[in-house]
């Protein structure tokens, strides 16, 4: 039957190729990296004259040739490949606050390339975020020994 992916008794298919826990963390670990670097692009990519209006007009041609908008657009595509590969054999409670990593990533992006200051604030906010994932990555199911 066409779309029945169970197998007949004795046949020869395949089983499809499922992540360890592990595994399933560091997709989801590579995804706030493509999130990162896709909000740093994005920033950028509004120094481009993308969003400008000529003649009352938006100026097609420039957000045509803004690549930094077009390549983080692309990074935020490999993202959404990589989580829903990961959420697939993951634990959604477990997976998604992981995420928030991403806005770790944006304010270091942010510091070291933008130059924006780093206050207490930010450290503060950037401690409660790793805090936060460190325990609610610990709340899920053990993996098998």
């Amino acid at each position: 039957m066409p779309g029945n992916s169970s197998a007949a008794p004795g046949s020869t298919a395949r089983k499809a190729f499922s992540f360890t826990h592990n595994q399933s963390l560091l997709l989801v670990f590579c995804c706030t990296l493509f999130g990162g670097v896709a909000q740093y692009l994005f920033k950028i990519s509004t120094t481009h004259a993308a969003f400008t209006f000529e003649n009352g007009s938006v100026n097609w041609l420039a957000i045509v040739a803004n690549y930094p908008l077009w390549i983080g657009l692309a990074c935020y595509g490999i993202f959404t490949l990589l989580i829903t590969l990961a959420l697939r054999d993951g634990e959604l409670s477990v997976l998604y606050p992981v995420i928030s990593l991403t806005y770790i990533w944006v304010v270091f992006l942010s510091v070291l390339v933008l130059h924006e200051p780093l206050t207490p604030w930010k450290l503060a906010g950037v401690a409660l975020i790793c805090l936060g994932v460190a325990f609610l990555g610990s709340g899920g199911k053990k993996p098998a020994q």
